[in-house]
This record gives structure tokens, sequence and C-alpha cells, in this order.
């Protein structure tokens, strides 16, 4: 076994890598597997593959996500004492040991049996804010009970029945979460081809313990109000609250200072993984423009894209002040099911993260930033 694990870690080297494993593991599984019986399930977790990995209609947004970093070069400096890197920050009114984490993505028991629980252990294990998604498979108090002196941000849309938006604040608030990511990119969901081709459907064992606990159904009860505007969504959501409120799926300078006109806490660069409206600039892209509006008005921070340490330089050199990875945690989830006797799922999502650790340091190092 041990020869195994090591022949892992020597697979894994970087982001791409762990991704092309975990899109894979099930494709490897399928040359060993001789029993009939097992055809269903291998198709349908080869199509939830496509469910994480894959975006909406051409996949122009999503593809351009990942190219946007390749554009922008690095100039380093010279002759600068770099001996010891700091990569602290603070989010979210705490100080963190990295200026990433892991933002809020639905689903994540699709990929490990353990979910949002393994990713909240290796959040809490390492330092760094966490989103949890109003979509995730365990209640929202398991999952910050894994980390509580860690900073969690809890995500929500506004529910066309409001009492389930209510429940959800004062859940979130009552269980210790620092602030409310606000998705403001879904009037309406986004149309991912491939999710049409293959009759992607969420399993029907498949739980949402904080969006439907109040019994609430799958009808358009638990839809997302398309109606929603500044004046009347912000002032709602200000009575039900006192988090900070932050808004994730800002991609234009003119919304930025909309948010600082009303009086936003917090903005998050993202175009939700390339999932909704395809054809939108890369995350990157809008981060560039929308930066000078927010500097020193308001925290700006990056979802989407990233893949590696030197892309986390490169955001933060743009004007990002936290950067998020959501698809990262999932990969690292998916991973180690490869080798579940070895490898809990948190364990695959920190030495995720510890890549971008040390690319980012040596970055900094290059760039002469300490």
């Amino acid at each position: 076994m041990s020869h195994r694990g090591e022949a892992l870690h020597r697979d894994v080297c970087c982001i791409d890598d762990l991704k092309k494993l975990a899109s894979m593991k099930l494709t490897r599984m399928v040359r060993g597997m001789l029993k009939l019986c097992f055809v269903n399930r291998i198709i349908s977790e080869l199509i939830q593959a496509d469910y994480y990995n894959e975006g909406a209609m051409d996949m122009i947004t999503l593809r351009d996500n990942e190219s946007a970093f390749d554009r922008y070069k690095i100039r380093p400096r010279i002759l600068v004492n770099v001996d010891t890197i700091d990569t602290t920050t603070e989010i979210l009114g705490s100080k963190v040991s990295l200026p990433f984490g892991f933002s809020p993505a639905a689903s994540h028991k699709l990929a490990h049996p353990d979910g949002e629980l393994a990713t909240s252990r290796a959040a809490a294990k390492y330092g760094i804010c966490m989103g949890l998604s109003s979509y995730a498979t365990y209640p929202l108090e398991d999952v910050i009970s894994q980390g509580l002196d860690n900073p969690y941000a809890m995500q929500m849309c506004v529910l066309k029945d409001r009492a389930i938006t209510i429940q959800l604040l004062e859940r979130a608030e009552k269980a210790g979460y620092k602030a409310l990511f606000l998705s403001v990119d879904v009037p309406v969901l986004g149309k991912r081809l491939n999710e049409y081709r293959n009759e992607f459907r969420i399993p029907e064992d498949m739980e949402y313990p904080n969006i439907l606990s109040s019994g609430a159904d799958t009808s358009d009860r638990t839809d997302y109000d398309p109606s929603l505007d500044w004046e009347s969504a912000i002032p709602w959501l200000r009575q039900h609250t006192s988090l900070p409120i932050w808004i994730k799926g800002v991609c234009s300078p003119e919304d930025v200072e909309l948010a600082i006109k009303h009086g936003i806490d917090g903005v998050v660069i993202s175009n939700h993984g390339g999932r909704q409206l395809d054809g939108m600039p890369s995350t990157l892209d809008a981060l560039r423009v929308c930066a000078p509006v927010a500097r020193g008005r308001i925290p700006i921070t990056i979802d989407g894209g990233i893949r590696r340490g030197s892309d986390i330089f490169k955001a933060l050199a743009l004007g990002a002040s936290y950067c998020f990875l959501g698809r990262i945690p999932i990969w690292g989830l998916a991973v180690c099911v490869l080798l579940p006797s070895m490898f809990h799922g948190e364990c695959r999502l920190i030495e995720s993260s510890m890549t971008d650790k040390k690319v980012l340091n040596w970055r900094s190092r290059f760039c002469a930033k300490s």
C-alpha cells in the first residue's frame, strides 16, 4: 500500500494533475470491472464528473476563466530580502494563514461520502476560510462544528419562499457563520448542455438539509426569486440578519460602485465558474477593471479559474484581497476515493492546498514580495 501511495503522490504534482486523476478515476475502475451490475453506477458517476467540470452552453467563459491567467505575465524584482514570506491575511474579520480558501459549491457528497464535512476539516486544519453552499449535503451546523475557530461564510440566494430564506439566515447566524455570501448571478439557472445531453439528475437519495429542512419540497417554492433588485433585496436582508452581506457574482465596475452605494460589506468577483452566462468576461479580466473602483472602499475577492499558486499571486497583484477555490476541493474529494484506506477526504484537499502554498511562496520570492 505504501508504494501505491508514493505513486499517487508522484501523479499529483499540481492542480491540473489532480483534475485529470479525479476525472479519470472512474474510467480506470471500468477496466477492472467485469460484473454487469456495476454499469449503471459507472455511467452515473461519469455524468457527475461532467456536472463538476463543465459549464454553460459552449463553455467559452469556463475555458477563459483558466486561460486568462496565462495572458497576464509576472514581472520579477531583484535584490530584495525575501528570506521570510508571510502568507497570512485577514478575511471576514479573522486572521487566516493563507490568502485563499474554499468557495461555496453544491453537493460535495457526490464526490465523497464525507462531503462538506471533509472540506471543512481541511479548511480548519490549515486555517483558511470556507464558504458553504445553501445546497450543501450536510447541515450547516455540522459543517461549521468541524472548525469553529475558522471563518465560515454562508452562501445563499433569496428564494421565492422568503420563509425558507429567513430560516436559513437565522440558522447561519446562530451557528456562528461570519458573513452572508449572496449569489446574485442566478436570476435563472444557466443552460448546461452536457447536463441536458446526459440527462443529469441529482440522486434521489441526496438530501439538502439546509434549504429543505423546513419541510419544503422541490417545487417553485425553492426557486430563485428573479424579481430581486438593489432597492428591495438589500434592505430586506438587513431586516432579517445582522451578518455582514457580501455580493457574490459581480463582474462589472458599475456594480461594484452600486455595492458600495448600498453599504455592501464585500464583493466576490465570480461568474459562477462559467456555469451561468456563457460569453461573459473571465474572472481575472473582471477583477482588473473592478479592483480600482473597490480599492480602499470595499474588500474585493475572486472566485473562478484559479488552478495554481501563480494564479493566486496574479490575482493578488491585480487587486484581490483573497481568492476562493471552487472545483479544486471537489477534485480533492474525488481523488481520495481511489485509496480510501490511505486518504480521508480532507487529506487530499490539504495536499492540494499546500501545493498552492508552495508555488505562492516561490513566486513571491521571485517577485520580491514578502
